[in-house]
């Protein structure tokens, strides 16, 4: 296709800083590129018709890892290390509400709950016997002498699992679609460009600049690139441990008398819940099949979403007649070390990838890193 010399003129020519990817890192970097730049020329490339990773499909939750989630990945982790990431999951999360406000991404703190199943009785009994030492461990570092988690009786009427639930208070939640929204008009307010359906097959260093090939399109350069796609950055540059992971969910249609108030998570957070709008947005599963959740295909698969169902059916609402209204996944980007690749590629290129399923907390600082590395 053909760009108009009026199209080329005022979106694509004497680009200061290119951004692939209008997600939320892509976006948070855009603007913090403008607070430090406020006369650039920046342009965010998206290949999708809306941002085509997780974005927009993520289930809202304003969460830093459950302690399931904490105490698996100190078997990976040193402990500096674990702390380092919830810190950085926390200042994520205050930085994006500070930059879009509460009130425009509905955020609210009714908690988050974990539960165990019956079979996971010693995965259950190991949590609450590291519980007071998780406390300690957080709460001398991030929360102030503030206990993180404690346990809740099931006041929900969860069937078939422990009888005690984990409760974090510090847990939110918000709307997903309007937080996108929020910071694609902030973005647009502050005089960014965002041009969608450009999807960027390759770029080359070129006469001090970078040159990028887009599919359709061809060539259009720019002083700095940013790459902001998480799990797909891969088709785009070799970064090592970085995987796609693809996360599938399921909403039901409105449930009368829904009781359930809060964010939920299950089995080591590779399921979750919450209630939306008086529905339940339950997503997860990808444990059942690693190898083939292992993908950037959005197509769902029978297995997960049947597990999905039967979850629905058995433990969150066991005995209300429910149906599903919408399936959908969404892709990430995960490695065996969860702390994010912020880093410089080439000359004049640079990364903000590998978000580990929490590109909610930790997207806006991210993104702010990596325009702090762009300027270099």
């Amino acid at each position: 296709m053909n760009l108009s010399y009026w199209e080329y003129k005022t979106w694509f020519q004497n680009i200061d800083y290119a951004i692939i990817g209008s997600g939320i890192v892509g976006l948070s970097c855009a603007l913090s590129l403008r607070e430090r730049h406020p006369n650039a020329k920046i342009v965010v490339f998206e290949r999708g018709t809306l941002p085509n990773g997780a974005s927009t499909k993520n289930a809202g939750f304003a969460c830093f890892g459950s302690l399931s989630e904490i105490i698996e990945d100190l078997k990976t982790h040193s402990e500096d290390e674990v702390v380092e990431l919830v810190k950085k999951r926390v200042r994520g999360l205050e930085l994006l509400r500070k930059n879009l406000g509460d009130k425009k991404i509905d955020f609210q703190r009714h908690g988050g709950y974990e539960l165990f199943t019956l079979e996971d009785e010693n995965l259950y009994e190991n949590c609450l016997s590291k519980l007071p030492y998780i406390n300690n461990l957080l709460k001398k570092t991030i929360f102030n002498e503030n206990d993180v988690f404690s346990i809740k009786n099931n006041t929900f009427s969860f069937k078939k699992v422990q009888k005690t639930l984990i409760f974090n208070r510090f847990e939110g939640q918000l709307d997903t679609g309007k937080m996108m929204q929020a910071l694609i008009q902030k973005c647009i307010n502050k005089g960014v460009f965002i041009v969608n359906s450009f999807r960027i097959e390759s770029f080359l260093s070129k006469n001090d600049q970078i040159v990028m090939n887009f599919e359709q399109f061809g060539e259009i350069s720019t002083k700095k690139l940013c790459i902001a796609t998480n799990g797909f950055a891969n088709q785009l540059i070799n970064t090592q441990d970085l995987k796609p992971a693809r996360a599938q969910v399921l909403i039901t249609k409105p449930i009368k008398n829904l009781h359930i108030k809060g964010t939920f998570h299950l089995d080591r957070g590779y399921y979750y819940f919450r209630n939306i709008d008086d529905r339940i947005l339950l997503g997860g599963g990808r444990n059942l099949d690693i190898i083939g959740e292992t993908t950037t295909s959005l197509e769902l698969t029978s297995l997960i979403q049947n597990r999905l169902e039967d979850l629905l059916r058995t433990t969150i609402i066991p005995n209300i007649p429910f149906e599903v209204e919408q399936r959908w996944s969404g892709i990430m980007g995960v490695g065996s070390q969860k702390k994010p690749i912020v880093k410089k590629i080439e000359d004049n290129v640079y990364c903000g990838v590998r978000l580990g399923g929490m590109g909610v907390a930790i997207g806006s600082l991210v993104g702010s890193e990596l325009a702090t590395i762009a300027q270099t």
